[in-house]
Order: C-alpha cells, then structure tokens, then sequence
C-alpha cells in the first residue's frame, strides 16, 4: 500500500485524501436528500460543515485520551508555558491529538447534529440523513485507513503484508484485512438507511438504529484488530467499552421517549 502521496513538494496522507473524497460526497448526499425531500438544503449543509468540523476536534480529543500520561504532560507544560520553542509546542500537540478515533468523531458529530436540530427547530429527517451519512463517511475512512495500513487487524495467513504502513508494526505480517470487512459493513449500513428513508420507515429513529447496529459489530470487530494504541481496561479495548456505553445509553434514550409518548398520549385520553 501507499500510505503517503507526494504532490508537488508536499507529503499527503492517503488517508485524508480518501477522506476528503468521504466528506464531498457526504455532503452531496445530504444535498441531494434534503432538496428530493422538502428539507432546508442551506440548513442541511451548514449542519453537516458543523458535524464535520466535530468530527475532526472529537476524534482528536479521543485519541488524546488514549495517550493520557502524554496529555497530561502536555497540558501541565502548557500550564506552565514549559516549551523550549513554538515548533515544540506543535512537535508535543501532534504527538498527543495528531491521531484520531472514530469514536470520539462520532459522538462530537451526533451531538453537534442534535443541538444544531433543536436550536433551528428542524426535523428528525435531519437526524435520519445524518444517520445515513454517518456510516458512508465512515466506510471511505475505513477505505483509507486500509491504504495507509493504520487501525490493522490480526496475524492471519488470510490478509495483507504491509511494507510502508504508517503504523511500524503493522509491516512485514500478514493482517487481516479489518479496515476492509468494517468498510463493507458501513457501505450496507448506509445504503440500508437510504433504503429505509426512501420508503419512510422507521421515520426519525435511523440514528437509534445506528446506535445499536455499529456498536454491536464494533464491539465484535475489535477483537480482529491488533493496534493497542487506543488502551485496554479488564480485558476490553477503550472502543469496546464506548460500545457498550452507547447501547445503555441509546436504550436508555428510547424507553425515556417511550415513556414520554405514554404519557402525553395518557394526558390527552384525559
């Protein structure tokens, strides 16, 4: 694989650029969603621009977290204006929040969409456009993060052999092509939920749908994956136990509106 691309004089990860790709043809699809079915086109794409800025800070912030003994140098240094020069400040900031987890992207960008929905006053076919691009960015991340050779899977005789991987330890080992079977997963989650918005099922839920369909394969998934960059506690990567946060809290969310719905219908049989 080609993990960085040289352009002109300038070095580029193939990761962000597969990414980009991600990002334009998200908001074409959100574009196209909104104008085909009565929304705020302007709206949409101001609220998917905020998702994506929250992307890019959440899955900073995550990865900052995994490297926390780092972080909290970083920041008692910052604190204390301890840096021998500006270039070591960006030098210490690159090594602490220069990655990025899904996780982190995910959850700044559905909160962002929601307090962007409630303060506008928008619809939940918002949220159910952004539950289907959520996993179509997702799948073009994955696609990247298989050609850079990061977020790499398994010793398996059934895979791929990395030699310029941006990861060190990912080379020279057949892998288990993980970022690829992930890809596929969010491509049919995606077109899934386009299937269903099409048809106007489960109207205003796809975000819950989500909520539990990728945690749930996440959770299985990791398990294929050999980079321990993102920590273990008691047996589980730091991704499982998002995973399993996010299904208590998405059930927890829905038995709250159930119970809400229950009783404004009880009040007004009254």
């Amino acid at each position: 694989m080609v993990p960085l691309l040289q352009i002109f004089d300038r070095t580029i990860s193939i990761y962000m650029i597969v990414s980009l790709i991600g990002v334009l043809v998200c908001l074409w699809t959100a574009f196209r969603l909104a104008k085909n079915n009565g929304m705020d086109e302007i709206e949409m794409l101001f609220m998917s621009l905020f998702a994506f800025a929250a992307v890019v800070i959440g899955g900073a912030l995550m990865y900052g977290i995994t490297q926390f003994d780092s972080m909290v140098l970083f920041f008692r240094n910052l604190f204390t204006m301890n840096f021998a020069s500006f270039d070591d400040f960006l030098t210490q900031a690159k090594t602490v929040f220069g990655g990025s987890v899904f996780y982190g992207g995910m959850i700044g960008a559905i909160l962002t969409v929601k307090l962007y929905c409630k303060k506008k006053k928008l619809s939940s076919s918002y949220l159910d456009v952004a539950a289907i691009c959520f996993p179509l960015f997702h799948f073009f991340g994955r696609i990247g993060c298989f050609l850079g050779g990061c977020c790499y899977g398994i010793e398996s005789k059934f895979g791929v052999v990395y030699h310029y991987s941006v990861a060190p330890g990912a080379n020279g080992v057949s892998r288990f092509p993980v970022q690829l079977l992930e890809a596929v997963f969010n491509l049919g989650l995606a077109l899934t939920f386009y299937a269903l918005f099409r048809k106007k099922k489960l109207q205003g839920n796809l975000i819950h749908v989500y909520f539990y369909a990728y945690p749930v394969f996440r959770f299985a998934d990791e398990f294929l994956r050999a980079d321990a960059y993102r920590g273990f506690l008691w047996g589980l990567s730091t991704s499982q136990w998002i995973s399993v946060l996010l299904v208590i809290a998405n059930t927890v969310t829905l038995l709250w509106k159930y119970g809400k719905r229950k009783n404004r219908a009880g009040n007004e049989v009254i």
